[in-house]
């Protein structure tokens, strides 16, 4: 079982934890709202996880990661994902010398620690597939060699939930690599008028973290406490999104086609841990669980035809688990 953390600790999280808050603040300089898109990419960084990002064109995706990586001094990619991109795009490929007669790696754009995949679901498998190893292996593979690729490395992809025209569904299996999904919204009215006056009136971003900075605070992350009692809430969530009749949940059986895999489980306990250290503790409380959850488990969650037909979300699900099942 896993003891208190010392101290030290518990001081060091809180000094560390105000470096995120600044960092936030920065990035507000240059980002009108979005308070939860960037929260839970901080985690995304914390824990060196994938962020799948679903909303229309225009919600300034795009601007809010490059000015995350400003902010830290993060090396920044866009890719546009297309029907005809290869995986030598993405990755690179070898390229005959014909002075050496030898083959040159060309490194892709993957080769850099913040990664925008713009709409990740038109690129068809085979490129799905190897950015896939990149999530997963933080390497990729060119010719017959393996390249590391730098820490942090952070894949936030996109996807348009309206426009299906020729794109390809993302299999399962990938999509259970990301940490989170995240719904972008429209700003509000008030938000909207401010993006007018930033865009006619642009902000520097300083650079107020560096990569040091957050291997340091990842480290941390890893000695927040979470208690036994928080461990068992967070199986007994997951093991309702398999066996919902256990739970008192007879009534969202019918909705459930497959539950959370048991990445879920881990992805909850490491998720709820950086949300308690952005909060300045050194202790995860049930509350943090549940603010972590929907984003966790959304995209975990395979609803079956009846509840499409009900128009039944995996929101709505998750939100009932969470009411249902009682909290330590």
């Amino acid at each position: 079982m896993q003891n208190l953390p010392s101290q030290e600790i518990v001081e060091k999280i809180k000094e560390k934890s105000n470096d995120w808050q600044n960092l936030k603040n920065e990035i507000k300089k240059g980002v009108v709202g979005q308070d939860h898109i960037i929260d839970r990419t901080f985690i995304g960084l914390l824990c060196n996880g994938h962020i799948l990002l679903e909303g229309v064109p225009g919600l300034a995706k795009t601007t809010l990661v490059k000015t995350i990586s400003d902010a830290i001094g993060l090396k920044f990619q866009r890719m546009q994902f297309t029907p005809d991109l290869l995986p030598a795009d993405l990755i690179g490929t070898l390229i005959y010398n014909p002075k050496t007669q030898e083959f040159q790696t060309k490194k892709g754009p993957i080769f850099a620690n913040l990664i925008l995949a713009d709409e990740i679901n038109r690129a068809p498998a085979k490129v799905q597939s190897a950015l896939l190893e990149a999530m997963q292996e933080h390497q990729v593979t060119i010719g017959d060699k393996n390249y590391k690729l730098d820490k942090p490395f952070l894949v936030l992809a996109t996807q348009n939930p309206i426009e299906q025209e020729g794109t390809y569904r993302l299999p399962e299996a990938q999509v259970d690599r990301f940490m989170f999904k995240l719904l972008v919204t429209y700003p509000s009215y008030i938000q909207e008028k401010e993006i007018i006056n930033k865009v006619f009136h642009p902000v520097s971003i300083n650079k107020v973290m560096t990569e040091e900075e957050i291997s340091e605070a990842q480290e941390l992350v890893k000695q927040i406490y979470i208690d036994e009692k928080i461990i068992d809430y967070i199986l007994n969530i997951v093991f309702a999104t398999r066996q919902p009749q256990d739970y008192k949940l007879e009534d969202i059986e019918g909705f459930i086609e497959y539950g959370a895999s048991p990445r879920a489980t881990l992805t909850l306990d490491y998720a709820a841990r950086a949300y308690a250290f952005l909060k300045k503790r050194h202790f995860v409380i049930p509350d943090d669980i549940k603010a972590v959850a929907p984003d966790v488990l959304r995209h975990r969650i395979l609803l079956t035809y009846q509840a499409e037909a009900e128009k039944i979300t995996t929101d709505q699900i998750i939100q009932k688990m969470l009411q249902t099942i009682p909290s330590p």
